[in-house]
């Protein structure tokens, strides 16, 4: 069935996972939360789905068009992506706290891991691809965009995200989303982008709460500015290339 929508159109499969996983993660997440255990069934819906898309992927010999290789580029084209692992360690710029039990905090981190590889899979990796066919430059906007977009759903899936935090995310998200489009256009590779982005995910199991409306307005200003100007360097460094 995979296979078939896929060969049909590829568009519809990226929207088809999509679905898939923002819904399934929303009542994964309700689910988790209903008995006390945060994140303990999204850990497991996250793992299953990972486990399909990977198999699916090897048995149709896709890993080179999805990314799942090493760079074309050297690291130095790149900074030796220091400017990603800066971004990476954004959830600890307040702090540390232990904001979860140890049982709780390991089926959090491996949800996190997962979600940091299917998020990439899905936006970078089956609609980016999908959509650059037909024009490279709106494959760009539109993944970008309906990656941080996407973020809304923590104001429903029981992550205690408020309002002005909430959209601080997508408006930071969309610039993450920009620029880990950019590292898969240039280096071909999704890795650096799966490894920070499932980094950025786990850590935020131990970020301290940042302490006013200003602080985390200020922090989101911070994080768009940096990602934004990376990914034009990245179009720049890697013109040639």
């Amino acid at each position: 069935m995979m296979h078939k929508l896929y060969q049909k159109s590829e568009i519809w499969f990226a929207v088809f996972w999509i679905i898939i996983y923002v819904i399934g993660t929303s009542l994964m997440d309700n689910l988790s939360e209903s008995i006390g255990f945060a994140k303990i069934f999204s850990a497991l819906f996250h793992i299953l789905i990972s486990l399909l898309i990977i198999g699916w992927i090897t048995k149709n010999n896709l890993q080179r068009k999805y990314g799942l290789c090493k760079s074309d580029l050297p690291a130095k084209k790149f900074l030796f992506y220091i400017p990603l692992l800066l971004i990476a360690s954004c959830n600890l710029w307040f702090g540390i706290k232990f904001n979860l039990s140890v049982y709780e905090t390991a089926a959090y981190i491996i949800s996190m891991l997962c979600v940091g590889f299917l998020e990439e899979i899905i936006f970078r990796g089956f609609l980016f691809k999908a959509m650059a066919k037909d024009g490279l430059k709106s494959a760009v906007i539109v993944s970008s965009i309906t990656f941080g977009i996407g973020h809304i759903i923590n104001l429903v899936n029981g992550s205690g995200a408020e309002l002005i935090e909430n959209l601080c995310q997508v408006c930071y998200a969309i610039a993450f989303g920009f620029l880990f489009v950019i590292i898969f256009m240039r280096s071909g590779s999704l890795w650096p982008c799966i490894i920070a982005h499932s980094v950025i995910n786990s850590l935020s199991a131990f970020a301290a709460e940042r302490t006013s409306a200003a602080a985390t307005i200020g922090t989101a200003l911070m994080l768009t500015a940096m990602a934004v100007a990376y990914s034009l360097f990245l179009l720049r460094s890697t013109r040639s290339a």
